[in-house]
């Protein structure tokens, strides 16, 4: 986490796999680790099934966001995300925005009207390599989980990427 605030980030949401999180142990030792300025969000990613899907859930104190992530990952089309998009909300789980990257990488298929959901860049960084490569840059009124949250979910942010040539990404 040291690192994400060494490149001026003020929040982190991290939502690890939910097969690999014990949460009487996970969050206790991440709140630990924290830097004294970077606010934190506990999270997790949630393994859908019957069909493999990975939803982020990022908590905040009231407020919740659930994200579709790594469409780009399942090769989905966008017929397809919206797909599961439905299928997903049927289910009970509100996805409130979808993944416009990959480890990363702009996916320009999902940045596109035709998804009726906020679009998010993320990093996905499972190495110290793949840290910092997206972000979004939030226009919230506090600095507050709840209300960066719902600034997130009415689309007040900027999606930033660090590589040059991504950065040429249609505003």
């Amino acid at each position: 986490m040291a690192d994400y605030e060494a490149l001026g980030y003020d929040f982190l949401a991290i939502t690890d796999h939910d097969d690999q999180m014990r949460e009487d142990r996970y969050w206790p030792a991440m709140r630990a680790l924290r830097p004294a300025r970077l606010l934190l969000f506990q999270g997790i990613e949630i393994s859908y099934q019957p069909f493999a899907q990975h939803v982020g859930r990022v908590i905040g104190d009231h407020e919740v966001l659930h994200v579709l992530n790594h469409p780009a990952r399942y090769r989905l089309d966008v017929e397809e995300a919206l797909e599961r998009v439905g299928i997903l909300r049927g289910d009970g789980l509100p996805i409130d925005a979808i993944e416009l990257t990959d480890t990363g990488r702009y996916k320009p298929v999902y940045d596109t009207d035709a998804i009726p959901l906020v679009k998010i860049a993320t990093d996905d960084a499972h190495f110290p390599r793949q840290f910092g490569q997206a972000w979004i840059e939030v226009e919230a009124p506090a600095r507050e989980r709840d209300a960066i949250l719902r600034s997130i979910k009415a689309g007040d942010f900027r999606v930033v990427f660090r590589q040059a040539d991504l950065e040429a990404r249609p505003s």
